[in-house]
């Protein structure tokens, strides 16, 4: 006669195994969703200092070792562009507009006809937000946030310019997945550097600033140029592609049009 009574056993300590194993589970999964909560404002905080730190390295504004909220908070004013009309938006909210997260929003943003997507963002934001540097530590600067895609990423990043609106003080990328060695060139010091005093219009008003093929060669053309990525022909056409884009019609072109007419009265 079979013995019942072990094989109640066995049952009773694998349901008590299942037991214990789900219990565990899901404690750890109330744990890790507490964790998450908990952790979500300081790694939004942290990602905020971030920008800010290239914020203000690219205008020049950044050491080792300051307080990144207090000189950002004293030299730069945050203001929300509506992107078709160049005009600022009234809003308290600037400073946590996320126009990245907007472009994903069928309420928040708007188709990039394929003819002018030459950035590969398909849409993009209605509004941007636009950094003013004017503090007591820097001369006045336009910094506007900008964004396409280079040969394997997006590239998202910061153009610093000179209060006129064309002359550029520089230009950082703060996130990107490039090839090592080769297309993450555009973090290099040396190649951020030439970026500095380079004009991104003419004077017709045409964007001509250019990531040329190979070095830039003295002449009229220079003030236009900056040397190609060796080695990373489509990234160096990437970051062309979306400074043109950003500088159009269809981007801050607009709001940049405005800009240059204000300095031209002022002379």
């Amino acid at each position: 006669m079979p013995d019942s009574g072990k094989g109640r056993v066995s049952r009773d300590s694998t349901r008590n195994t299942l037991v214990v194993a789900i219990g565990v589970s899901f404690v750890c999964s109330i744990l890790v969703a507490g964790a998450s909560v908990l952790l979500k404002p300081r790694q939004a905080k942290n990602e905020e200092l971030y920008r800010q730190r290239i914020v203000l390295d690219v205008a020049g504004l950044y050491e080792p070792g300051i307080d990144i909220d207090d000189t950002f908070s004293t030299n730069v004013a945050v203001r929300l562009v509506d992107l078709s009309s160049g005009n600022f938006v009234d809003t308290p909210d600037a400073s946590t507009f996320d126009p990245v997260a907007a472009a994903q929003n069928p309420d928040l943003s708007t188709p990039v006809p394929s003819g002018l997507d030459i950035a590969g963002i398909r849409r993009r934001a209605n509004y941007a937000p636009i950094y003013i540097v004017e503090g007591p530590a820097a001369d006045r600067q336009i910094i506007l946030p900008v964004h396409g895609y280079g040969l394997w990423s997006t590239m998202y990043g910061f153009l610093a310019l000179d209060s006129d609106g064309t002359t550029v003080r520089g230009l950082q990328f703060y996130e990107h997945a490039e090839t090592p060695g080769l297309g993450d060139q555009i973090d290099d010091g040396g190649w951020q550097a030439q970026w500095r005093g380079k004009q991104l219009f003419d004077e017709s008003g045409a964007v001509r600033l250019t990531v040329i093929r190979g070095q830039v060669r003295p002449g009229e053309q220079a003030i236009y140029e900056v040397d190609g990525l060796s080695g990373a022909t489509l990234t160096g056409r990437g970051v062309t592609n979306l400074i043109h884009y950003w500088a159009g019609q269809h981007g801050f072109g607009p709001f940049l049009s405005g800009i240059r007419q204000e300095a031209k009265t002022v002379e």
